[in-house]
């Protein structure tokens, strides 16, 4: 009978070795060098340890899932006041926007002050900018999925991006996979990324630099059996410092002087609610790379929106 049970318990501490094992897989890492002892000593030690550490982990959730809870109520807040002040400000902007030219058709063309309303004229595009910024992301659209060529899209944004250099030199390269399928996702939205990522980096660069845009297939390491597809886009400017790395993807959190902060922010959220991720590294004076991860789906009939929980979640 006690050989019975000692066997049952052995094949419990399998299972559960297993269980631990999918969920935790740190858990061959964490525990090796130290190897079972044998027998019911050994057996009742490495249930203990194994009920500890499970404990530890279960404990550790909770305190995330709680932290994660509590911010994402704020950002919800946050959004919501975002919002309203937006609306509010956007019908009084039109209004100066309107009158602005108004005025400025009234003074001849060598009228001194043409330059002051075109400044003026200025200040209120990067007000209506920051405003639709806000909205986007206090309301954020859910994906429309639908038939992408990341080749297309990436061309398209370098097209844009070109004319937006200024007087700085900026070397462009691309480098897109044959390999790479037609797949499924917001193209629009891809674009708005990649775009904004190229942008970083253009403004990062002082007089001169390099900016390339990779893409590659990857063989799926997780659930996805058709893969991923990589993006990346790496710029050679002035990098980011490390005590501002870890939070350059933070809500309204900026360095950039007249920036708003929500750039990097919406761009991870619309990665993530395509099932993807986003991640950035950055050496001083060398630059950075962000790298875009998403899952390959086979492209769907029609377009139609992804209802995402996650775009609730902490990004």
């Amino acid at each position: 009978m006690l050989i019975y049970q000692e066997r049952r318990s052995w094949i419990l501490l399998r299972d559960l070795r297993s269980a631990i094992a999918r969920i935790a897989p740190n858990y061959a890492r964490i525990t090796a060098g130290n190897p079972s002892a044998t027998g019911s000593e050994g057996l009742e030690n490495e249930i203990r340890m194994l009920t500890e550490r499970w404990t530890e982990f279960c404990t550790h959730c909770q305190r995330v899932h709680e932290a994660e809870m509590v911010h994402a109520e704020h950002l919800a807040t946050l959004g919501e006041l975002a919002a309203g002040l937006a609306h509010e400000i956007r019908n009084p902007l039109a209004g100066i926007a309107g009158a602005i030219e108004i005025i400025t058709k009234d003074f001849p063309k060598d009228h001194p002050d043409r330059e002051v309303m075109e400044d003026l004229r200025q200040e209120v595009r990067r007000i209506e900018k920051t405003l639709n910024e806000l909205l986007i992301y206090a309301r954020p659209k859910p994906p429309q999925l639908g038939r992408t060529d990341v080749k297309e899209t990436i061309a398209r944004t370098l097209q844009l991006a070109r004319q937006q250099t200024g007087p700085r030199r900026v070397e462009f390269s691309i480098q897109v996979s044959p390999q790479i399928p037609f797949f499924s996702a917001d193209s629009e939205q891809l674009h708005q990324v990649l775009l904004n990522l190229v942008l970083n980096g253009i403004q990062s660069i002082d007089k001169e630099g390099k900016i390339a845009i990779e893409a590659a297939l990857r063989d799926s390491d997780g659930p996805n059996r058709l893969g991923y597809i990589e993006i990346s886009v790496a710029d050679t400017g002035q990098g980011i410092p490390p005590e501002h790395l870890e939070r350059i993807f933070r809500p309204f959190y900026t360095t950039k002087r007249g920036g708003t902060g929500l750039g990097l922010s919406l761009c991870r959220r619309i990665i993530v609610a395509h099932g993807g991720t986003l991640m950035a590294e950055s050496e001083l004076k060398k630059g950075s790379r962000f790298t875009i991860r998403l899952p390959l789906r086979e492209v769907a009939d029609e377009a139609k929106p992804v209802v995402a929980a996650v775009l609730d979640r902490r990004i």
